[in-house]
């Protein structure tokens, strides 16, 4: 869904919400009103002139939405820069308008959610509701709505209480206005016993996950070094931030493409839960909340990179359009099955009138097989009569005098006529008997016919409800693969950022041991170079020590080296002796 398609749902409800008769039309003043205020929250410059030339007054009354979409479409649609407006004015510019007219919460203050809540679910409705007029949205669509809202709760919601509502509840176009929606998350039905803070905490949290991809992080500044509390705002090809959530202050964004990446950082410099985003340029550091924000982001971030190269605009429309997808495959093979329901329940009426037809012939051929004996029972005891009849006659005729040989012969003629006759009749009973075994033969092969073609029906029948089960059996693998796949992914990205931390550890650690070592060099050298300055500085005293003595001895006149033990520099020695061993 691009802009375009989002900015005409929410102008949809206020248009709506100016029809005041229900006409479908809105007056002109009212448009101009209406066409002003776009301008301004959509940043747009104002053409006044082509404003009051297109609402001029005139005797043509008011204005469809027909009307004024060419209007919308020239001066105010194709003027529109995505990033240059704060979109949610513009929500709460057309919410202001439609939930005068429509939003009617509990008078005596018992709703569920306040004012501020019910614009962001109004924004939450437009963005999961179908692309069709009347906005409505499906029932799948409201259990994912109303199921993440629980869930940032740590709440389950009732499936089955919702199947029940829903049933109940009048669906126009196959789904919830965004009106009853509100009534049902108002009535406290799926919210019961929570209080309206901690609702309104978890309407800000998908709102603020579906809708803004935003929130505050902390970053560290790249020439000072310093940590910053800053506002993220993630759109599919560029990450902003922003001095604080009111996005007065741009401080600067970071553009995202397929060469960025994401990884985790271990805690230092006194912050937690850090990770950062690698450009090909620099290096982002950022600090969430706490472990599940740091989770949020990074996904997030890494989902928008993957949409950008991709090519695709936001997650949250990613995962409607394939829900949609899921929806429509679904419908596809729910009338598939209908379809080859009813199929099947047409093979079945078809083969109920095949037998009905079946039991017919039947009867009709115990009907013929019952006049054809009959009739066969009839011909003999013709036969038979005439066979007595002439035997009686040729008595007759064997008593008659001779002079009957001529009738007697015209007798034997018409016997043999007779049974001529008769054997005709033979062979005709003979031919309807064979008529009836073949089509007794072939009754018996239709009715085998049939029965194959009945198991294969009930063979095919049962082939595609197998192939049904294993259609849906491989989804619930792909689906559990993808999850599989992107579970392991995510945990070879966290075991080789820690493999990463782990050998910088590592190699942070050879350092040390390495300046140790130098640093053990350096102070086994310093000492080697004092031992040596200490025994020369020994040396130096013993010395200095001989030349004293020889000094603390006087020579007299006449004696080359006396002792004297007591005045002069004798008394001395016993000092610098001790000063000797000192330094020893």
């Amino acid at each position: 869904m691009d802009l375009r398609a989002e900015l005409l749902k929410s102008i949809w409800y206020a248009f709506t919400a100016l029809d005041v008769e229900k006409s479908g039309k809105v007056s002109k003043s009212q448009l101009k009103v209406l066409s002003h205020n776009l301008y301004t929250v959509l940043c747009i410059p104002h053409d006044p002139v082509a404003l009051e030339e297109h609402f001029r007054d005139d005797d043509d009354g008011p204005v469809s939405s027909q009307g004024y979409m060419p209007y919308l479409n020239k001066y105010i649609l194709d003027k529109v820069v995505e990033g240059a407006f704060v979109k949610e004015n513009f929500d709460e510019l057309c919410w202001t308008l439609t939930a005068k007219k429509n939003y009617k919460p509990d008078r005596n203050g018992n709703s569920v959610v306040s004012h501020q809540d019910a614009f962001k679910l109004w924004c939450l409705f437009n963005f999961l509701s179908e692309d069709k007029y009347p906005l409505v949205m499906v029932p799948d669509e409201v259990e994912y709505l109303l199921k993440k809202i629980c869930t940032a709760m740590n709440v389950e919601l009732s499936s089955c209480e919702l199947d029940d509502y829903l049933c109940q509840e009048p669906q126009g176009q196959g789904g919830l206005t965004v009106w009853q929606f509100l009534d049902m998350v108002n009535s406290g039905r799926f919210l019961r016993g929570i209080e309206q803070e901690a609702v309104s905490m978890a309407v800000e949290e998908v709102y603020q996950e579906v809708i803004e991809d935003q929130g505050y992080l902390w970053k560290k500044g790249q020439l000072r070094r310093n940590w910053s509390e800053r506002w993220f705002t993630l759109k599919p090809s560029v990450l902003s931030y922003y001095m604080s959530e009111e996005r007065k202050e741009k401080k600067g964004s970071i553009t995202l493409d397929k060469h960025c990446c994401v990884e985790v950082l271990p805690d230092r410099d006194g912050k937690r839960c850090m990770f950062c985003v690698k450009t090909p340029s620099r290096t982002y550091e950022m600090s969430a909340s706490d472990t599940r924000q740091r989770q949020e982001w990074t996904l997030a971030i890494q989902t928008a990179i993957r949409l950008q190269a991709e090519g695709k605009k936001s997650l949250h429309k990613d995962l409607k359009q394939k829900r949609r997808e899921q929806r429509e495959q679904r419908e596809q093979r729910k009338a598939a099955k209908e379809e080859e329901t009813q199929r099947l329940k047409q093979l079945q009426e078809e083969k109920e009138r095949k037998l009905q037809e079946l039991e017919l012939l039947k009867e009709a051929q115990r009907q013929a097989e019952m006049l054809l004996q009959e009739e066969e029972q009839r011909r003999r005891q013709q036969h038979e009569e005439m066979q007595r009849t002439l035997e009686i006659q040729l008595r007759e005729a064997e008593q008659a005098s001779a002079s009957a040989w001529g009738a007697r012969a015209s007798m034997q003629a018409e016997m043999v006529l007779k049974e001529a006759e008769a054997e005709r009749q033979r062979k005709r009973i003979l031919e309807l008997e064979d008529m009836q075994e073949r089509l007794q033969e072939a009754l018996q092969q239709e009715v085998k016919a049939r029965q194959d073609e009945e198991s294969v029906r009930y063979a095919q029948a049962r082939l595609l409800a197998e192939e049904e089960e294993k259609l849906k059996q491989l989804m619930k693998l792909k689906e559990e693969q993808e999850e599989y796949i992107i579970k392991t992914q995510r945990e070879k990205q966290v075991l080789k950022q820690e493999m990463e931390n782990k050998n910088k550890c590592l190699e942070e650690a050879q350092k040390q041991l390495e300046e140790v070592r130098l640093n053990r060099q350096r102070v086994d050298q310093d000492f080697m170079a004092a031992q040596r300055k200490l025994r020369q500085a020994s040396t130096n005293v013993k010395h200095w020590n001989v030349q004293m003595n020889r000094l603390m001895h006087p020579i007299g006149p006449g004696d080359k080296r006396t002792n004297v033990s007591g005045g002069g520099f004798a008394g001395y020695q016993p000092l610098l002796s001790q000063r000797d061993s000192s330094l020893k």
